[in-house]
């Protein structure tokens, strides 16, 4: 009883800022609601978004090949990198899933598997170290904004390692780094016993954020940035936040800009103003990054060197007009909405490297392609016995008078058994929609409950359909089925 009288007493009690020297500061409280997660389709089609992890272990593996004298290495090189590449599964089976990017042959000895690169893809590794070297000085700045984000001008190298991969920098960069030779970044000793990377700001620099230049674009280039900015909102649609949010929300923008480069220490942690300064930090992070997206959890090691709160990862749920949640590949990524959806109004650059990444995701596109021509090749050699050109096509392909004569005894004698005929149909139609590479299944869609079923799967279903392309895939199953009936028992099924 007595504590359900404290919490009836705390709801009613008035809610004053714990620092009264801070309450200047505070202008709005914030109401502590419960956000819904909104899907958008817009972010959820972005291939280098959805692709990032894989994307980043096989530029991994395209380097480690690269830089061997040789130009190729063998599987063993790398079969144990699986779990620092953060691999579902074995080594060799990635590298043989992006048939465009790796080309595997027969070693010298002992018959071992090696790769190699294709020439696409070592034509991609020379332009993106040509753009490299020409945008160094712009990519290497990125890493000194973010040093001057924290709170003592320094990170560790462990975390400083973690954020090259966004930053576009090379993985040994560290190792052999002509910056830090020349004194542009210093290696320092920080307070735990580790070693950090600092950088120094200029007595007449002045690091001005993204924000704040845009807010000047807005102005028109005239004076220093204003106090009073507000963030770029991008609603995703069908997103209806409640009254009362939209009251602070309006109330959130008015307050005065904190950029991440200034000192806020004297910020009370309790204040909106707090709140707003944290939002600017992420928004600058952000805005670094070579696809204005990182894993959310990656961003947790920067908690204590950039002054977030303990519980800064709510922030990107409290401003969904600002952040979007892209749940992929079991993990949550932050993306920064400014970047893919304000176009020319925003003075976002992007990235040298943006357009590189692009490309590599364009080649396993390509990839998916051929091993889906190579499974449709093999499947349609095993069930025409060798007594047809490869090269022909399914739709191609015409029935001899010999085969359509079989074909008509088959129906024939199917009247006969109409339930051995009718699988035998099935299975035989299956087989030839699988070697067209018609069949479409995603994992992560959540299958509906179907008509007449009580569930979604409750009954066996050979496969999901794609609408546009079905009557194709009936015309060519029927095709290749006169060169599967001329056998005496039909085909497993190859799923």
């Amino acid at each position: 009883m007595a504590l359900l009288a404290m919490r009836r007493l705390r709801r009613w009690a008035p809610c004053y800022p714990r620092n009264l020297a801070f309450s200047h500061t505070q202008k709005s409280n914030y109401v502590d609601v419960t956000m819904k997660w909104k899907k958008d389709p817009f972010f959820d089609t972005v291939d280098i978004l959805i692709r990032v992890k894989e994307l980043k272990a096989l530029i991994s593996l395209k380097n480690i090949i690269a830089n061997e004298p040789t130009g190729c290495i063998p599987v063993s090189t790398v079969s144990k990198l699986d779990r620092i590449l953060e691999i579902s599964g074995r080594v060799a089976s990635f590298l043989r899933k992006y048939p465009a990017v790796f080309e595997e042959f027969t070693g010298p000895q002992y018959n071992h598997p090696w790769f190699k690169l294709t020439q696409d893809a070592a034509d991609l590794d020379r332009k993106e170290r040509e753009l490299y070297a020409v945008h160094r000085l712009g990519i290497v700045d990125r890493l000194r904004r973010l040093i001057l984000m924290s709170r003592e001008k320094r990170l560790p190298l462990r975390i400083v390692q973690g954020m090259l991969w966004y930053l576009g920098l090379p993985e040994d960069y560290l190792k052999s780094s002509e910056e830090i030779q020349n004194g542009y970044f210093q290696i320092v000793r920080m307070q735990d016993g580790e070693q950090g990377l600092s950088a120094s700001i200029g007595p007449n620099e002045e690091v001005i954020s993204v924000l704040q230049l845009n807010a000047m674009k807005l102005n028109g280039n005239i004076g220093s940035p204003p106090s009073v900015i507000k963030f770029p909102l991008f609603p995703s649609k069908g997103l209806c936040l409640k009254q009362k949010i939209e009251m602070w929300l309006e109330e959130f923008q008015k307050l005065q800009y904190v950029s991440p480069y200034e000192e806020f220490s004297t910020l009370d942690p309790n204040s909106d103003i707090s709140e707003k300064r944290v939002i600017g930090v992420l928004h600058e992070l952000l805005c670094l990054f070579v696809d204005n997206s990182a894993e959310r959890r990656k961003l947790l090691c920067l908690k204590k060197h950039l002054g977030l709160p303990q519980k800064f990862h709510k922030a990107f749920e409290r401003h969904p007009h600002v952040f979007y949640l892209l749940l992929k590949n079991k993990s949550c990524f932050v993306v920064l909405k400014e970047a893919y959806c304000a176009n020319s109004a925003t003075v976002i650059e992007r990235h040298p490297l943006f357009n590189v990444r692009n490309e590599y995701v364009r080649l396993m596109h390509k990839s998916e392609n051929i091993l889906r021509s190579r499974r449709g090749l093999k499947v349609c050699d095993e069930t025409s016995h060798g007594k047809h050109d490869e090269s022909l096509s399914l739709s191609n392909t015409k029935l001899c008078c010999a085969e359509s004569e079989k074909i008509s005894d088959l129906f024939e004698r199917g009247i006969q058994n109409s339930k051995v005929f009718t699988f035998f149909l099935t299975t035989h139609i299956a087989c030839a929609v699988y070697a067209a590479g018609y069949l479409t299944h995603d994992p992560c869609v959540v299958e509906g409950k179907k008509p007449g079923k009580a569930k979604a799967r409750m009954s066996f279903q050979w496969v999901k359909w794609a609408m546009e392309k079905s009557a194709v895939a009936v015309l060519e199953a029927f095709t290749i089925l006169g060169l599967n009936l001329m056998k005496e028992e039909p085909t497993d099924m190859p799923l």
